[in-house]
């Protein structure tokens, strides 16, 4: 019973009645789990039960075999279904154990009359994929929080002053008249010669360099830079 690569859940360990211990890292039958009948309980060969259903019943008894059983029949269809929503084996096979924990654990609460017991396994199975993809999700999301937090205060100021000091750029250009921001765009920023800004304003190239000298002239004051 033991899986073959992924394709198929080991048996998980079965924890004592009295508490629910941490999740086992290699399933295993446990020491403590009944391999046969409790006192009072019919044999599980005798059972006239031999469906899943009838089957739970006995888990729920403590019934070792009946949950041999059951292991072998919903094992790995448990498994197919988890791995269907998680896609990654090896959370998939934890996850399939989880599943047959409480099975283990909370056969009692099975009630035939809502609904087959094969609908109730694979519900649980079902539910404990999606708990645990939402689960890594949520995982994510926060790590991904803490990193854009962790931003260096040096790289905040610089982007602070980048900003600042292309605003101060913008409202000192501003202030230039008409002629001299489109001199110093069409040089500048767009890295036209002053004899192709001259061509596409229409005017002497001696004129854009009067216009672009007394346009720096004006941004150098604006923006206090020393001569």
């Amino acid at each position: 019973m033991t899986a073959t690569g992924s394709q198929q859940p080991r048996k998980p360990a079965r924890p004592a009645p009295a508490a629910t211990p941490a999740r086992p890292a290699t399933p295993a039958r446990p020491a403590n789990a009944p391999t046969a009948p409790t006192a009072g309980s019919p044999p599980s060969a005798a059972s006239p039960a031999s469906d899943l259903a009838g089957q739970l019943v006995l888990v729920a008894r403590g019934d070792g075999a009946a949950f041999d059983a059951v292991f072998e029949q919903v094992g790995p269809s448990v498994f197919g279904v988890v791995k269907r929503v998680i896609r990654d084996p090896a959370q998939s096979e934890e996850v399939t154990q989880e599943v047959l924990l409480e099975i283990w654990q909370n056969a009692a609460k099975f009630d035939v009359t809502r609904g087959s017991a094969t609908a109730w396994v694979m519900t649980l199975a079902h539910r404990r994929a999606v708990d645990r993809v939402r689960s890594v999700q949520k995982e994510s999301e926060r790590e991904r929080r803490v990193a854009a937090a962790d931003i260096p205060y040096d790289e905040v100021i610089e982007a602070v002053e980048s900003s600042l000091e292309r605003e101060r750029v913008r409202r000192c250009l501003n202030s230039l008249t008409e002629l001299q921001r489109e001199s110093v765009n069409l040089a500048y920023y767009r890295g036209y010669t002053y004899g192709q800004v001259a061509s596409l304003l229409g005017v002497p190239t001696g004129t854009v360099k009067t216009r672009m000298r007394d346009a720096l002239i004006r941004l150098r004051d604006c923006l206090g830079v020393a001569q």
